[in-house]
């Protein structure tokens, strides 16, 4: 429901969070756009998706909305973002124990299917997408400045 409202405005939802709990639960959306978002445009479409949860009602109990531009450490959340990723750095922690592991710091090597190949620490694994719990870019800052 929601890919389809923000895809109507003319933008991407690359990922939505709901954390918290209690009174202090947020709703966290990440937006983007060609050329990028600013804060007008978190501003129009937080105040767009807030009237659709307001008459769709998904979510039990109350909750605060945030929308965000990913940011520099932008989330990985589907496979063409894990396709558009390829050569960079990211940083993934899965559900399950991978090879031994659940998190991984390392260069994305390819998409196959719906598996990754990172490099991490001079080892090469094979993550399952659909066994990610969070991953993101991880760039490095020392080249930014």
């Amino acid at each position: 429901m929601l890919d389809e409202a923000v895809e109507g405005y003319g933008y991407e939802l690359v990922h939505i969070e709901l954390v918290g709990r209690g009174k202090s639960r947020v709703l966290r959306l990440y937006i983007d756009a060609p050329g990028g978002v600013d804060l007008k445009d978190c501003v129009f479409v937080s105040k767009q998706v807030s009237r659709l949860l307001d008459v769709e009602d998904p979510f039990v109990g109350s909750y605060n909305l945030e929308v965000s531009s990913p940011g520099i450490e932008r989330p990985l959340a589907k496979r063409e973002h894990f396709v558009q990723a390829v050569g960079q750095w990211i940083d993934v922690s899965t559900w399950v124990q991978c090879e031994g592991r659940k998190n991984f710091l390392g260069q994305l090597l390819e998409v196959e299917n719906n598996f990754i190949v990172v490099d991490a620490d001079g080892e090469n694994y094979r993550i399952d997408i659909n066994g990610i719990r969070r991953a993101r870019l991880k760039p490095d800052m020392s080249e930014l400045v």
